[in-house]
């Protein structure tokens, strides 16, 4: 948003500095994807160590020196460090380049900005880059000094910097009071839901491990859906009917990556709020992916830092197709819950287990029984068609209506409380087998 992007891209020097005191991991092939996503044209991958940053240029000058060289010999138009530099270095680094350069938290703002496509997505983009630039505009405007005094040069006694500080800052308010209503109509979405007893279900994961494919064979979607970091940014909300269980909400939502920016967080909160206040959050893992154990608890600290970590989790490890000898299937806890789903969503294997799986765990436990319900109960009866509660029905000669379900424990204290009684003689379904009719008939009856 804040400069103009060759179409060619731009050619790029990539730089990483193994910090001895940093425990952190920093995967390189990842930054080198990062600047891909971006558009860059990587032209060289300078590495190095030290014990500290140096204040001034973040690397030392034996270092500064090779990427200067680097950037002339490649004729180079931006160097990207997979780093947080502070402003200084950053300002610092451009001087000896002559270029721009840009940090870690740059580089992911970039590309945020040109992955949104919703009008929400754009203002938490704006947001987070707004934040980020405001404590980058120190001595950009040192050569204009305060406005001259006399007639008729008599300014706001203001700075351009003081200026441009003062414009970015009403623009974030602004943006911040735009984002609080788009706050204020999910939450109204929340309740709603909540009303009508539909769960939400949540895809969380890092980026790029098949989340939105997963939501497109869920739910029949055409959400974008690429081989890149970030393909999705904005939350896409959609209904499915899941078996022995009815209908739950999925939200796509934006993917998490190490070391994601805090202005990031801050911003994309109204977003991430669909995660923290969802039923289930299905964390979907590349385990194709040699990292994808790191992944793992990278997701989950920043889903401690929205406030999703007590949510109820179901792992989903995406991409089995790439692995040898792995097959679809669902994998229980001692509790007896589904805590692990193995699949493919792009080549469809297991999706049929993972749908039965989110049933469970969100029914907690299934029970099977046969209810009788008055012949002027249609109403409710129809109501457990629709839910996919009834496996088979018989009608006596009175008109009762004897159903054999399978569903939550829940569900069916609601329905006893409704008028149904659950029959003591679980034999009427067997002396009665020949009489029940299957789901279709009974809808067209």
């Amino acid at each position: 948003m804040f400069f103009e992007r060759p179409e060619s891209g731009e050619v790029t020097i990539l730089v990483h500095i193994s910090i001895e005191s940093d425990k952190e991991r920093k995967d390189l092939i990842e930054f080198e994807e990062l600047a891909l996503s971006a558009g860059a044209q990587p032209a060289e991958f300078i590495t190095g160590t030290r014990k500290q940053p140096s204040p001034n240029h973040f690397v030392g000058s034996g270092k500064l020196e090779e990427i200067a060289a680097a950037v002339r010999a490649h004729k180079a138009q931006l160097v990207l460090f997979n780093h947080a530099l502070t402003p200084s270095q950053e300002r610092n680094l451009e001087k000896v380049f002559e270029c721009r350069v840009l940090d870690r938290t740059g580089l992911i703002l970039d590309i945020f900005a040109q992955r949104a496509r919703s009008h929400e997505g754009k203002l938490q983009v704006e947001l987070a880059q707004l934040e980020h630039l405001s404590s980058r505009l120190k001595r950009g405007w040192t050569h204009l000094d305060r406005q001259k005094g006399g007639i008729g040069l008599r300014g706001a006694g203001e700075t351009q910097l003081e200026l441009d500080q003062r414009m970015i800052g009403q623009r974030i308010k602004a943006i911040k009071k735009s984002l609080s209503k788009v706050r204020s109509r999910r939450e109204l979405g929340r309740r709603s839901r909540s009303r009508a007893e539909v769960p939400t279900v949540s895809l969380v994961g890092y980026t790029n491990a098949g989340k939105s494919t997963l939501f497109n064979s869920l739910t029949n979607s055409d959400v974008y859906a690429a081989d890149k970091l970030f393909a999705t940014l904005d939350s896409t909300l959609r209904r499915i009917d899941l078996p022995n269980f009815g209908a739950a909400i999925v939200a796509d939502t934006v993917g998490f990556i190490s070391h994601l920016p805090h202005q990031l967080v801050e911003a994309f909160r109204a977003t991430l709020e669909e995660t923290s206040s969802a039923d289930l959050l299905l964390h979907v893992i590349d385990c194709a992916h040699e990292s994808h154990e790191d992944y793992i608890e990278e997701v989950n600290d920043v889903l401690e830092e929205i406030g999703a970590e007590s949510v109820s989790q179901l792992k989903v490890f995406n991409k089995i197709d790439l692995l040898d000898a792995f097959y679809p299937r669902i994998e229980y806890g001692e509790n007896g819950v589904p805590n692990k789903v193995w699949i493919s969503a792009q080549k469809g294997l297991g999706l049929e287990a993972l749908l039965q799986a989110i049933s469970e765990v969100l029914a907690g436990s299934l029970v099977s029984e046969t209810i009788r319900i008055a012949p002027d109960q249609t109403r409710l009866r129809s109501k457990l068609y629709e839910k996919g509660f009834i496996e088979a029905e018989h009608i006596d000669e009175s008109g009762f209506y004897h159903l054999g379900v399978r569903l939550p424990k829940v569900e069916l204290e609601r329905v006893v409380q409704q008028g149904a009684v659950i029959e003591q003689t679980p034999e009427l379904v067997e002396m009665t087998n020949s009489v029940w009719v299957s789901e279709e008939h009974a809808r067209t009856a």
